[in-house]
């Protein structure tokens, strides 16, 4: 009788092998897909953030139409000037007016990061954020334009941001009262 050799082949050791690799490329390929998605989420999540917060600072500020009309236009894509009268004491006695520069001064350093710094450098916010607010009567309309990390269709409309294939844009539109 004849006696028949044990043990794996050298092929059969190279396709466990390319299988194994193989297996192990397309985990990290997921893992890169995941860690984009959720940088993006978190964009539209700070987006989401913003836009909720300039329209409780109009809503906690709007006594008139008059005051309603001083929010409009576009802002985050130049460093804002500080106002005068920053109205962020208990004793600040501050206008409708006063309030409405100093809010859209504090919305316009959230949107270029200002909230994080690191070495004196804004690191926190949207990359490349421009927010535009519209009034028409009571009703705002607040448009966050930004960088997306990937190219896809421009779905952003109107003119608020760079128009390009990496723009995400969040809109929201309510009547203040």
């Amino acid at each position: 009788m004849k006696q028949q050799a044990a043990g794996m082949t050298f092929i059969e050791v190279f396709v466990a092998l390319f299988i194994l690799a193989s297996g192990i490329l397309g985990a990290v390929a997921m893992q890169t897909a995941a860690k984009k998605g959720s940088f993006d989420a978190m964009q539209r999540s700070i987006a989401s953030s913003l836009a909720q917060d300039i329209l409780e600072r109009i809503r906690s500020n709007s006594a008139d139409n008059a005051t309603l009309v001083l929010y409009e236009g576009t802002f985050g894509a130049d460093a804002p000037d500080v106002p005068a009268n920053r109205c962020n004491t208990a004793g600040a006695n501050c206008s409708a007016a006063q309030m409405a520069t100093n809010d859209l001064y504090e919305w316009t350093e959230l949107l270029r990061g200002g909230d994080a710094k690191i070495a004196g450098v804004n690191a926190g916010g949207l990359v490349g954020a421009i927010g535009c607010l519209d009034i028409t009567g009571q009703q705002v309309a607040v448009v966050i334009s930004w960088e997306g990390r990937t190219e896809t269709a421009d779905g952003g409309s109107g003119d608020c941001g760079t128009k390009d294939k990496s723009r995400r844009q969040l809109s929201m539109t309510t009547f203040v009262f």
